[in-house]
């Protein structure tokens, strides 16, 4: 094998064999490797042992062994170490960040090539090798994956550059997370509306941080209800990978985890196009307390019953276009946003006395479409007031 880094393959070797000798004395004296118990299509039933798992259980003990502290000296004298630590734990004591992001993943990938606690020269050369591919590397390439119910869809559909919603393959978060199967949501891979995965995709330059991974993937959540009306839900964790190795498990946020009643529905195309330009437009919100108030609301009243959610809904109406002048005046902006004639524009302003979550959705939809409230405030009232250039430009964005 053609090693680059003779030092760290000496020193890599030296401590997977102490680590080695010490997971299987634990064995020996009758401690149990944990398994995962896997079904796939057709009756076929797989079981997998947990090895990624028993060594992080016994981190502190491996941490502490002669070979261990030697090993983390020498990752620290290499610059490239640092920044991959850095990438994978963020901020914190080098020393257990080049154990817990370096050391104990490369003891589990080599246990997981040798099939268990028995010694095989090979395997820790194949773990090495990609090891030290990726160390050396002038790139990392991030991903998370998250379960995604709710939608059934026939493709890959792309919501951003880098994130997109796809059919889970069968086996794949299991192949780099065995305990993966305790961590899905119910029947996922046996239902149509459970069978899809949002993966978030970056290349990431040696010294940038990860992305915000489970931000990213509750915005997406969001931008899919708002384009769908259906029970999307992610989660209820997000699976890590960096440079193809498995990095963490994280929990998805509780308000996209969560899944609303309603029935699932397809998503096609022309929705996906909707949610991937809506997903940039909620960072409008940020600058507009007004706006995040509207959408916060909404997006709560889809886990409420009523009263609460009628008065989440109302609440939602009024910060969206309320500005401050009550009810009626958001109702009235609201039903000549969304009514294309004089007689749907009424029976609009009759229903905004009672909002619906659905007739709220199209609204706050609409308004972040536009892209900027304030303005649309503007062109709201000049086109109640029957002024040519608001009409004009309320017709434009209904066309849009």
């Amino acid at each position: 094998m053609a090693v680059r880094a003779p030092h760290l393959y000496e020193t890599l070797r030296c401590f997977c064999l102490a680590a080695f000798s010490l997971l299987a004395a634990d064995v020996d004296a009758g401690d149990e490797i944990p398994f995962a118990f896997e079904e796939h299509a057709g009756g076929l039933h797989e079981y997998r042992p947990l090895l990624r798992s028993y060594v992080q259980a016994r981190a502190h003990r491996l941490g502490g062994l002669a070979d261990a502290r030697i090993a983390v000296q020498e990752l620290a004298r290499e610059p490239a170490a640092g920044v991959y630590a850095a990438a994978h734990a963020g901020k914190g004591r080098e020393e257990e960040a080049l154990l817990r992001t370096i050391l104990l993943p490369l003891l589990a990938d080599v246990a997981e090539a040798a099939g268990g606690t028995d010694w095989r020269d090979d395997s820790f050369d194949r773990a090495y090798s990609a090891f030290e591919d990726t160390l050396l590397g002038e790139h990392r390439q991030y991903a998370a994956i998250a379960p995604l119910i709710g939608l059934s869809a026939g493709s890959r559909l792309e919501l951003a550059d880098g994130l997109c919603v796809r059919i889970s393959a069968a086996g794949e978060l299991a192949a780099h997370w065995p305990e993966a199967s305790g961590l899905l949501p119910a029947r996922f891979g046996r239902e149509p509306d459970r069978l899809l995965v949002l993966e978030l995709e970056r290349t990431l330059g040696q010294e940038e941080a990860r992305p915000d991974a489970p931000m990213e993937i509750a915005d997406a959540v969001s931008a899919l209800r708002l384009a769908t009306a259906a029970p999307v839900a992610a989660g209820p964790v997000l699976f890590e990978r960096l440079d193809w190795r498995p990095l963490g498990v994280s929990p998805v946020l509780p308000i996209a985890a969560t899944a609303p009643p309603g029935e699932p529905t397809r998503l096609d195309p022309f929705r996906a196009t909707v949610a991937a330009k809506l997903r940039p437009l909620l960072a409008l919100a940020d600058d507009d307390p007004q706006l995040g108030d509207a959408l916060d609301r909404w997006e709560l009243s889809l886990f409420q019953g009523d009263p609460f959610r009628a008065e989440q809904l109302r609440h939602a109406l009024d910060a969206a276009l309320g500005n401050g002048e009550g009810l009626y005046a958001a109702g009235m902006r609201a039903a000549a946003l969304l009514g294309e004639t004089a007689e749907e524009r009424a029976g609009l302003a009759e229903r905004f006395r009672k909002p619906t979550p659905d007739l709220v959705r199209r609204l706050v939809l609409a308004v972040l479409m536009h892209g900027d409230r304030r303005v649309l405030l503007r062109e709201l009232d000049g086109a109640l007031l029957g002024l040519q250039a608001g009409r004009e430009r309320v017709a434009e964005l209904r066309a849009s």
